[in-house]
């Protein structure tokens, strides 16, 4: 598939990651007595992955979030000459998610910016939690969302089922970190809703690239580490020969 329309598809997975998720946090969230709190936002996010998978994943791969991209090339699954593109789609899709969802919510009268959806540590974190307690969180459920994918998408595994497995992954992700940045674990993500934030959201943007860039990067590492296949000695062979061919 040429790189452009996998950088399409790209752009409208992401779209849908953020529009879905983010817009069931700022619309539906805090609707007045039909509020779908923290377990529903953490449920659209893990059904617009999921669906996004089935959506492109066989014309992109559906990565729809830098970090995944980053990772899937240090795991040797992605080409790296593909990388920029990908990543460029994703953030301008993030971002056309979240104006088409500000163009939606604003429509209502009485309508206030807040945090809409966007990612924060410190005064701007869910439960007010410190910046180190952020950067270690969003590390650690990157770095558990690759491992995911990576062990998901193995020739090894299942076949068919990655969407599902993925998709459940991030909500369970989110079911742990909304509370505590409000959950990126995707730099696409967090860039969309921060752009109309503005002000602290972006001065806090940071964090939400590198730490989500070092869990899918450490994520890649360990996974290697652990499922590397040895080499295989074909009938015939010595062992001295299969080692070296």
């Amino acid at each position: 598939m040429p790189l452009g329309k996998r950088a399409i598809a790209e752009f409208f997975g992401t779209f849908w990651l953020v529009f879905g998720g983010c817009g069931s946090a700022v619309l539906a969230a805090a609707f007045p007595n039909l509020g779908i709190g923290f377990a529903g936002v953490a449920l659209a996010f893990g059904l617009t992955q999921l669906t996004s998978v089935y959506m492109i994943g066989h014309i992109s791969g559906s990565h729809i979030n830098p970090a995944v991209t980053v990772g899937l090339v240090l795991a040797k699954r992605f080409p790296a000459s593909d990388m920029g593109a990908y990543i460029v789609a994703q953030v301008l899709g993030g971002i056309a998610g979240s104006g088409i969802l500000y163009l939606i919510a604003s429509g209502k009268p009485g309508f206030e910016m807040g945090g809409f959806a966007a990612n924060g540590f410190g005064a701007h974190s869910p439960g007010q939690y410190s910046l180190l307690a952020c950067l270690i969180a969003e590390i650690v459920l990157t770095m558990f969302f690759l491992l995911i994918i990576l062990g998901s998408t193995d020739r090894r595994a299942p076949a068919g089922f990655a969407g599902i497995s993925i998709g459940l992954a991030l909500t369970a992700i989110h079911l742990i970190g909304i509370p505590v940045t409000n959950l990126s674990v995707n730099p696409a993500r967090s860039t969309g809703p921060a752009v109309f934030v503005g002000g602290w959201a972006v001065e806090q943007l940071w964090l939400f690239w590198v730490a989500p860039i070092v869990g899918g990067a450490l994520g890649a590492i360990i996974y290697q580490m652990m499922a590397a296949e040895k080499p295989q000695t074909a009938p015939g062979q010595t062992r001295t020969a299969a080692a070296s061919a």
